[in-house]
């Protein structure tokens, strides 16, 4: 066996199998994921997501495939894979009856981590999760959003390099939401390696450079979300023009761009199939050249609701993983 790491890639999940009995709920999933960069898992309840997350992060052993963290097998060294990860699940996963301070400093008690150290690291937490006034309160007292950022909180004590995500959003408020994911983006800006599972589109979009759509066990597409994005369909060029008069003047200049025009004469509006950004710039250059004055013009890519839809037949529902995730999450 070749064990040299290649630095650059932080997490590799190679041909893994989940079975229970009959049941097979991860078919083959491979994936390689960047140093520094998010991968997002997409897919719909009971997918295989959480499934193959315990599988990677040793808490759960594949039927067969591997994966490896950091450079280590999950399979041949999981302590070093412990030692590498940083995992949040779905539930936290602290002490309720304990303070957020308490709860930091008895897991980085149990990485060994020294009392100063700890302290510093501790509080260092605290503040980058605008947690530092709280801390000092028991968790059953903080709001679900507060509830979330110390379990992730906690999850980094040791500073690891590679952090799983299990729908770390779920039951959050936007606001809420809104916070965590620029957390998020800050530990990434740091240098850590973020693999998110999650059923909320715009999630997957505001956070992750590539995604990997997963169902019934398999992964069924992979890209950034304008790959995706792109693979549902062309972008559609908007325009809606001021005046009514204009709108036929308006039909006639773009259907010599693109045909096919699709007008609302109620709403003024003009929609047609396009290539990019450099039929927009062609198109406001034409209208401006006939004198045709525009409200709006703007380009619409598929969203990844559309990605989803045309993959797995039916819009994403958010909620926890179900049926087969849940028997996963007992094994």
């Amino acid at each position: 066996m070749n064990n040299r790491h290649d630095a650059s890639v932080a997490v590799e999940a190679v041909d893994l199998v989940k079975r229970f009995g009959d049941f097979t709920a991860v078919d083959g999933v491979s994936f390689a994921v960047p140093t520094g960069t998010v991968l997002g898992m997409l897919g719909p309840n009971g997918a295989g997501k959480t499934t193959t997350v315990r599988m990677m992060t040793t808490l759960s052993d594949p039927t067969s495939g591997t994966a490896r963290i950091n450079g280590f097998d999950v399979r041949e060294n999981p302590d070093a894979v412990r030692r590498s990860m940083g995992l949040t699940g779905q539930a936290a996963t602290v002490d309720e009856l304990l303070t957020g301070r308490e709860n930091m400093r008895m897991i980085g008690g149990l990485y060994g981590i020294g009392r100063k150290a700890l302290k510093e690291r501790t509080e260092q937490l605290l503040h980058q999760f605008s947690l530092t006034d709280a801390g000092d309160k028991t968790v059953r007292e903080y709001s679900g959003g507060m509830r979330r950022r110390i379990d992730l909180a906690v999850s980094l004590i040791a500073a690891p390099p590679v952090l799983f995500l299990d729908e770390p959003t779920t039951g959050l408020d936007p606001h809420s939401r809104n916070e965590l994911w620029d957390v998020l983006r800050g530990l990434v800006a740091a240098g850590t390696t973020l693999v998110l599972t999650t059923q909320y589109l715009e999630e997957a979009d505001q956070l992750a450079d590539r995604i990997v759509v997963v169902d019934a066990g398999k992964i069924i597409a992979e890209g950034t979300p304008l790959e995706l994005k792109t693979q549902a369909g062309a972008a559609s060029l908007i325009t809606t023009v001021t005046h009514a008069a204009d709108v036929n003047a308006a039909r006639a200049i773009l259907d010599q761009v693109a045909g096919d025009v699709f007008v609302d004469e109620h709403a003024r509006t003009l929609t047609v199939p396009a290539g990019g950004l450099a039929d927009l710039t062609r198109v406001a250059g034409m209208l401006d050249e006939s004198g045709i004055a525009i409200d709006d013009i703007g380009l619409s890519r598929p969203s990844l609701d559309d990605v989803f839809l045309s993959l797995t037949g039916h819009r994403a529902e958010p909620g926890s993983e179900s049926a087969s995730d849940s028997e996963g999450a007992s094994a």
